[in-house]
């Protein structure tokens, strides 16, 4: 199993309403993507120091699985409509978490 993790930094003119509106969204989109196993997003807590805003953790059962999930169609409606005028900036990272179990 792969799972995949997105943090984003909010450009300056994001507001608490956009958030919650991509979290909305986001949730709902993940209802619709077959190949995702867990779906977990939202602001970052801040738990530790961090510049990341928001995060995206997504866990798939291999790399077609995650291409499945980046690809789709729902994933790219997304971010046209909301998330791609939010990111200030983005990073991705990938991690083999083993067999599901």
């Amino acid at each position: 199993m792969i799972l995949h993790v997105a943090m984003f930094t909010w450009k300056d003119d994001v507001t608490a309403q956009d958030v919650a509106e991509l979290t909305a969204q986001l949730t709902a989109m993940a209802a619709e993507v077959p190949s995702l196993r867990r779906y977990h997003c939202g602001p970052n807590l801040r738990l530790r120091p961090s510049d990341a805003d928001y995060v995206v953790a997504a866990t798939v059962d291999d790399e077609e699985g995650l291409t499945g999930y980046l690809d789709s169609d729902v994933h790219k409606a997304v971010y046209d409509r909301i998330l791609g005028r939010m990111i200030e900036r983005r990073q991705a990272a990938q991690l083999d978490i083993g067999a599901a179990g």
